[in-house]
């Protein structure tokens, strides 16, 4: 059975919206299976840097602390989880947490990172232009150089060979670099194949597949509640047939879906289907 944890952290965002991804979580919570679902709790301060680099700190290190408690007990249960809600901060704790085992002692070098993004996630504390740890969330995993929320040491990563960005359309020169000197494969929205991409993570040696999707992957003509809309993204249609070929040919170790802020109730409203369908491929 599949837990979803819907976390509706905001101080790893460096949007305007960033307050209304709190909404976002909640109005997703409503949808969602009551016996199977729980809110993760996320301070109300903003939190400090702590000469980390990275903006609000502290109050993402207090948010990933609860939510790596609620993994755990749920990965003594063998039950897959899915995270909901917030940054795009979550989805690296979730996806580490997955990698790594419990309290991140044992890596598992099988699995494959799937990351949905138009903004690749790529920066470092030093090339990041906002130091919001939205910009460096897909590094996190595969760079020890960028310090990861609650954890003192930095802990097993997956290999760059083992994550693939999806979707990017806005990435700069120094992510660009920083993607190819760790080995990650980057697929634009006009040059995505499912069938092709899933086939080459498995011939690659995964045995199992994390998928992180960040909304704003998504053109914004298919969603209103994102606080970073990049144009010329990929259809919902492509985004599903996408994570349809990972689950035909790998088993499911972790997803999360991240960034929706909707500017009002009405949007929601407007916004939900689609929300919906991408959770209900992930099951």
């Amino acid at each position: 059975m599949v837990r979803f944890l819907v976390v509706p952290q905001w101080q790893g965002s460096s949007s305007s919206r960033a307050m209304q991804l709190v909404d976002g979580a909640h109005a997703v919570l409503g949808d969602l299976p009551r016996t199977g679902s729980r809110m993760i709790e996320v301070p109300l301060e903003a939190g400090d840097a702590l000469d980390s680099g990275i903006l609000r700190m502290s109050a993402l290190n207090q948010t990933a602390r609860n939510l790596r408690i609620a993994l755990d007990e749920l990965r003594e249960r063998g039950q897959a989880v899915i995270t909901f809600g917030g940054d795009a901060g979550v989805a690296t704790v979730a996806a580490l947490d997955a990698a790594a085992g419990v309290h991140g002692h044992a890596a598992d070098g099988d699995m494959a990172v799937v990351w949905f993004s138009a903004r690749g996630a790529f920066h470092s504390p030093a090339t990041s232009p906002t130091k919001a740890y939205h910009d460096m969330a897909a590094r996190a995993l595969v760079d020890p150089a960028v310090p990861r929320p609650h954890l003192s040491d930095p802990p097993p990563v997956i290999a760059g060979t083992r994550l693939t960005l999806v979707g990017v359309r806005s990435l700069d020169d120094a992510q660009i670099a920083a993607a190819a000197e760790h080995g990650v494969a980057l697929h634009t929205p006009d040059r995505l194949e499912p069938a092709a991409l899933a086939a080459a993570i498995v011939a690659a040696g995964a045995s199992r597949v994390f998928v992180h999707v960040d909304l704003n992957v998504l053109d914004p003509a298919a969603l209103s509640g994102l606080g970073h809309a990049e144009p010329f993204g990929l259809e919902l249609a492509q985004l599903l047939d996408t994570i349809a070929a990972l689950r035909d040919r790998l088993p499911l170790a972790g997803a999360a879906v991240t960034e929706y802020a909707p500017a009002t109730p009405s949007a929601i409203s407007d916004d939900m289907a689609t929300i919906l369908r991408i959770v209900g491929a992930l099951v």
